[in-house]
């Protein structure tokens, strides 16, 4: 990647939430929810970058904490080389038209009392006030034929589409302002799986004619698998193993990666009858009281007494790294071939 520009950086990102218990002393101090702990890596332009994890593993709260949603108590978010976690909130919105987002619930996301002609066209005319309305429908109207919605619905509400044309519409008005990096809060998990692949087609077609940057959150692994260049493991709000697409999938390292991608189901049913699962046992634990050490610890199967004292860090090249006290680099490398 060291040929293309570094689109953004985050170091040490952390975003922790102050929660009052509800059955609580009024002098009590209130507990630490730590929803993001210590994330970091770079984007480059052009690139995918994949975050997955169970729900609750802060990566909604990692996206919207990039974006400026929430508030990062600690770290980093430097875009171009400016650290927008110290901008002001005039600064900050000028890279708004650099950096947009796409959210989970396609119709959620729409003022249902807009018009989707005036949902697509409202970043023009939040950051382009004086663009005659000819230009803005005309750019509206080109906009919508390219994500695969006909023009004439321009007059159209959103409760009258499915959707997937709503996914659409959201993509639509996320790219409308020709942003260099979107953010896709799982854009297709309340989609069906036909619709799915046809709005992760559209993506991707977008990113190249635009050179966009994604980073795509998921639940579907196959999906991130299909669509990303890097990927980033979540658990509990840090990271647990990083890595190429392609390194990561082909030898997972951390015993949470690898629950992970034994729960894709496989398309030939021989080899998906055959094959051992590895379930996860106990539930997620609570992120105001993570366990100490390795916050994997209390469901990994390699998990010993160091992993209760000691707190792992990723470790490993650019190409490949995991965060266990359990697992070296140099043995998944030797598994790989590398």
């Amino acid at each position: 990647m060291s040929d293309k520009k570094l689109l953004l950086e985050v170091n040490n990102l952390r975003v922790h939430f102050n929660i009052k218990p509800r059955q609580a002393w009024p002098w009590s101090a209130p507990a630490t929810l730590k929803a993001v702990d210590g994330i970091s890596f770079r984007l480059y332009q052009g690139e995918t970058l994949g975050i997955v994890g169970e729900s609750g593993c802060g990566k909604s709260t990692l996206a919207r904490a990039i974006i400026g949603l929430v508030q990062a108590n600690a770290g980093e978010v430097l875009w171009l080389g400016r650290d927008l976690t110290k901008v002001e909130h005039k600064e900050r919105r000028e890279t708004r038209k650099d950096i947009q987002m796409i959210f989970q619930d396609p119709l959620a996301s729409l003022n249902p009392r807009m018009t989707i002609g005036d949902i697509i066209a409202e970043p023009l005319r939040t950051f382009y006030p004086k663009m005659p309305k000819e230009e803005i429908t005309e750019k509206v109207r080109a906009m919508m034929a390219r994500v695969g919605l006909l023009p004439n619905l321009i007059n159209r509400y959103p409760h009258e589409f499915s959707g997937g044309q709503c996914q659409r519409i959201g993509i639509a008005r996320a790219l409308i302002l020709k942003p260099r990096l979107v953010i896709c809060d799982e854009p297709v998990s309340a989609l069906d799986v036909s619709i799915q692949a046809q709005i992760v087609n559209l993506l991707q077609e977008l990113q190249q004619e635009m050179g966009l940057s994604l980073i795509f959150i998921a639940h579907d692994l196959s999906v991130v698998k299909h669509i990303s260049d890097r990927v980033l493991v979540m658990y509990l709000g840090k990271p647990v193993e990083m890595g190429e697409s392609r390194a990561l999938f082909g030898h997972p390292a951390h015993p949470y990666t690898q629950s992970l991608m034994s729960a894709v189901p496989l398309p030939d049913p021989n080899h998906e009858r055959n094959r051992q699962v590895q379930i996860l046992q106990g539930e997620l634990p609570s992120p105001i009281k993570p366990p100490s050490g390795c916050v994997f610890r209390t469901r990994c199967p390699l998990a010993d007494d160091n992993c209760a004292r000691i707190r792992p860090v990723l470790e490993g090249k650019d190409r490949h790294s995991v965060a266990c006290l359990k697992v070296t680099m140099d043995t998944v490398m030797s598994k790989s071939g590398e």
